[in-house]
């Protein structure tokens, strides 16, 4: 009889990362998949993303629903966190999976952790022991979930290294690599041709803008967007194509999409697409054009730090967001300045010197199969009440 291992999803970013896991769970002849779905996943608002889960062929087996709140409320996450444990434990309660897989750093997921670890099933996590430093609750979240843990699969020998410190046992923890990276390394891009009629990409500088709250200065960020949008009005004014996703449904997000909006209404310039989701598959294929042209990610999104290599694209990381991130060497860090950020957007377009270094780039978060290779390491495991000791060695 299959195991049945269940999964938590609750953010777009995040599924990208759990796709071929579910894709290596769904072949296995050992075990099953339960996958609730939580979170922006549900929210027309950020897209419905579900969707995206759906047309991939994914069994939905549960939704939890987050509530009413306006994510500047004060009080967004923390109620959340408190609904999604509540109406979480009764779904595992009737299911009793095997184990409970988690990912990274978001809240949805620390109320999924929180509910299987207390109920003693075998907690799996994702993308411990990253480091962002970047004055966001990200980093509280990621390592309370190592705590929580049972067994960590991390994506880069930093990590691997970050959880030992934190006391966590070495059987418990594998480097496997970012399981995204499964997806672009099928290369199954869409046409050049269909992506450039799709976006009207005239120009052959195409920037990818995803800019995201953090922290609890709504004023800080208030001020940040819009010296954005002031570089995204210049950019657009010197032949850019702009390309700008709305951001995760975190606490102060409200404020970043109202500005994107009002930005779209009154500049209307054919060459500004405003989305509230890309998915993974259109995503990667924007980025893949950097092959015959100039893609650059602009932002403070981790899909920088740890997708963007593949592809050889410049990235301007602006602001405190990723701050103590692994990064790889196409990662140009700036404070959130107009004249700073054009400034680096030049050099990432003419310095001889830094693109002769994307030619020879490795993405330190690549390993190949990294979704098959935690169910292969899941498939020797005994998720029986042993793994439920733990000894912190401190």
């Amino acid at each position: 009889m299959k195991q049945k291992i269940a999964i938590f999803t609750g953010n777009r970013a995040e599924y990208g990362m759990q796709k071929p896991i579910i894709e290596a769970l769904k072949k296995s002849k050992k075990f099953n998949y339960l996958l609730i779905v939580s979170g922006s996943h549900l929210k027309k608002k950020f897209g419905e993303t579900i969707n995206h889960i759906k047309k991939d062929g994914f069994k939905i087996s549960y939704k939890v629903k987050l509530n009413n709140k306006s994510e500047i409320d004060k009080s967004y996450t923390a109620s959340n966190i408190s609904k999604i444990i509540s109406d979480l434990t009764k779904i595992l309660k009737k299911e009793k999976p095997s184990a409970m897989i988690v990912n990274a750093d978001r809240f949805e997921t620390f109320a999924a952790g929180i509910a299987s670890s207390q109920m003693s099933i075998p907690t799996i996590h994702i993308e411990g022991g990253d480091v962002t430093s970047g004055g966001t609750l990200d980093d509280n979240v990621r390592h309370a979930l190592t705590k929580l843990s049972h067994l960590h699969f991390v994506t880069n020998k930093k990590s691997y290294q970050n959880l030992l410190s934190l006391g966590e046992e070495k059987f418990r923890i594998f480097n496997v690599g970012l399981a995204s990276n499964d997806l672009i390394n099928k290369k199954l891009f869409i046409n050049k041709k269909i992506i450039k009629n799709k976006f009207k990409l005239k120009f052959r500088n195409t920037i990818i803008f995803t800019f995201h709250s953090y922290g609890p200065d709504l004023i800080k960020i208030k001020n940040e967007i819009n010296i954005l949008c002031q570089c995204l009005d210049y950019l657009l004014k010197n032949k850019f194509n702009i390309i700008a996703t709305y951001p995760n449904n975190d606490h102060g997000s409200d404020i970043i999409i109202r500005k994107l909006k009002r930005f779209k209404k009154i500049n209307k310039n054919e060459n500004f697409n405003l989305v509230k989701s890309l998915g993974n598959e259109i995503f990667y294929s924007i980025l893949n054009l950097n092959k015959t042209e100039n893609v650059i990610m602009m932002g403070n999104s981790s899909s920088g730090i740890k997708e963007s290599a593949i592809f050889k694209c410049p990235v301007i990381n602006i602001g405190e967001r990723q701050e103590g991130r692994y990064k790889p060497i196409n990662v140009i860090n700036t404070e959130c300045n107009k004249k700073k950020i054009l400034k680096n957007i030049k050099y990432s377009l003419q310095n001889k010197k830094y693109k002769n270094l994307l030619k020879n780039l490795k993405n330190p978060y690549f390993r190949k199969t990294s979704g098959k290779k935690i169910v292969q390491v899941l498939s020797k495991i005994k998720l029986d009440k042993n793994i439920l000791i733990k000894k912190h060695l401190f």
